[in-house]
């Protein structure tokens, strides 16, 4: 009787660890370089939206400067039904972005949920700024 406890608890516990991983937006290799000066003139109100390409993410980038002037990056694929690849899109203004396929926001500050049914935020990017590049990779 132990045994098959045992066993159904290895089970259900297997099986809700790869709906788990189903849910989660896929690891993938990104190296995404630019120059500050390109950044610049290429940017919206400190937004950058990069296309899905080679070393890119799962669906491309976004690139925010924020107000107290840090750069953060995120994974434009959105956290809800990420096997969708559904990309982001920010919103007018640059605080918020959403996800066109299911309606979730997401707060480009910190990446955070900011609207159901979000539930978890974007995958960030560490940036890395050098003296005349700006650098995202994972």
């Amino acid at each position: 009787m132990k045994i098959k406890l045992v066993c159904i608890f290895i089970l259900s516990t297997l099986i809700s660890c790869s709906k788990d991983n189903m849910d989660r937006i896929p690891d993938v290799y990104v190296s995404y370089k630019i120059t500050l000066q390109e950044f610049n003139i290429r940017s919206q109100n400190g937004l950058l939206l990069v296309n899905n390409q080679a070393n890119t993410g799962v669906a491309g980038l976004i690139i925010y400067r924020r107000a107290d002037g840090a750069y953060v990056a995120y994974d434009r694929c959105s956290s809800v039904n990420p096997q969708k690849r559904c990309a982001i899109v920010p919103d007018n203004p640059n605080l918020t972005a959403t996800d066109p396929c299911s309606g979730a926001k997401f707060s480009l500050y910190d990446g955070s949920p900011a609207k159901a049914p979000a539930q978890r935020g974007l995958k960030e990017y560490k940036v890395i700024i050098t003296n005349f590049d700006l650098t995202v990779v994972n």
